[in-house]
């Protein structure tokens, strides 16, 4: 498979990659202490066109294929981790979502703001007691006349404290199977009965706002229902693999940037006489993380580009073992090479001035949101078992 990118993707990199070295690694150390979400810098990135990188250009998108998507987190989360939370919350499970599932009303209304910046969007899936297992969502949604009220509680909802427009799961049929009854709405911060109860508070992703979110007979209009009411499980589940392909960019540009600033490090930092870069347990490491993230940096771009080419994807599909895969390798990956990167720092990377421990922290996270490593693998398992192998 060809991964030759365009002059047009190249320069879309470029320019992410120059915007994040000016804007954002000057105060990257100072977001993560403050626990800080850039708002002004949010705005930026909408006038730079990465908002939207995937919305048609007419509700004020770019229009760029997924693996462009996936060439802008790379290089967002090669500077700040963080950030790339954030930005792959709003544009993919928030607006692209709402793009590929929305009505034309509901797209002329949301998208313009969200590729702006002057709207940022959440994806409410999480509950308190369903994360792997999704389906089992308990957040409840009764009609009432021309609305829909919304009674339940979201946990670890990315951007929930900073956001405007919810992509949320609920259940409109509580005697239905559990793989129906579901139906997907958007709630605006505004409405009656929502608010976000708590910001949480984490370890890594510090910049990338997390919190809890309540529906307290929230009233949704019935205008603001995605697709068929109780099929909401088709708009959860037929973007899996888009998403799973996407996020895979983030754990990849982590990895970058950890090899990056090792390989810096190792070329300063002088032990008997001469720098560490010149030991060749160093060297090992470093030729080991290097060769990881190219590895994975080919599965990565494979995922997307079959995620861009398929009208369907889910079980059965080769897509869906392969973005599964992607995501898996990918984050597996940023976990290794990021722990080699602060063993070569030594004690300084212990320390909170060094960059190194952010990523450190940072990394965890991949394996487990959005699926963790363990649901990954049970996702590759059963396409192998039941479909077998194509290796021609």
């Amino acid at each position: 498979m060809d991964f030759d990118l365009t002059d047009e993707q190249r320069l879309v990199q470029k320019n992410v990659h120059q915007f994040m070295r000016k804007e954002i690694e000057p105060i990257a150390e100072q977001i993560d202490r403050e626990d800080r979400f850039p708002v002004d810098i949010w705005k930026k990135m909408g006038e730079l066109g990465v908002l939207g990188v995937t919305i048609p250009e007419e509700y004020g998108g770019s229009g760029f294929d997924l693996l462009t998507a996936v060439l802008v987190i790379e290089q967002i989360a090669r500077t700040c981790p963080a950030l790339a939370v954030s930005y792959g919350a709003h544009a993919n499970l928030c607006a692209d979502n709402l793009s590929r599932n929305g009505t034309e009303e509901q797209k002329r209304k949301y998208l313009p703001g969200l590729c702006s910046g002057d709207l940022v969007g959440c994806l409410a899936l999480t509950e308190p007691n369903s994360g792997s297992d999704a389906i089992s969502i308990r957040t409840t949604a009764i009609r009432d006349g021309d609305d829909f009220i919304l009674n339940g509680t979201k946990m670890f909802i990315t951007n929930a404290p900073v956001g405007d427009v919810f992509l949320t799961y609920a259940k409109t049929d509580r005697d239905s199977p559990a793989k129906s009854g579901i139906t997907t709405f958007i709630v605006e911060k505004d409405f009656p009965g929502f608010q976000v109860s708590r910001a949480l508070e984490k370890m890594g992703n510090r910049g990338s706002p997390t919190g809890e979110i309540v529906f307290e007979d929230c009233r949704v209009p019935r205008e603001n229902v995605i697709g068929v009411i109780g099929a909401g499980i088709r708009v959860m589940m037929g973007g899996l693999d888009v998403e799973r392909a996407f996020f895979s960019g983030e754990p990849l540009g982590l990895a970058e940037g950890a090899l990056e600033l090792a390989r810096k490090y190792s070329m300063e930092r002088e032990q008997f006489g001469k720098p560490i870069c010149n030991f060749q347990l160093i060297k090992a490491k470093l030729a080991d993380m290097y060769t990881e993230i190219e590895a994975a940096r080919g599965l990565v771009y494979r995922a997307a580009t079959l995620a861009d080419k398929i009208e369907r994807g889910g079980k059965g599909t080769e897509v869906h073992k392969i973005a599964a895969s992607a995501m898996l390798f990918a984050a597996e990956t940023a976990t290794r090479v990021v722990n080699q990167a602060l063993q070569i720092h030594g004690g300084y990377g212990y320390m909170l001035e060094f960059p190194i421990n952010r990523f450190y922290r940072d990394a965890k996270l991949y394996e487990i949101g959005a699926g963790t490593s363990e649901i990954r693998r049970l996702v590759i398992a059963d396409e192998i078992i039941q479909r077998g192998l194509e290796y021609v």
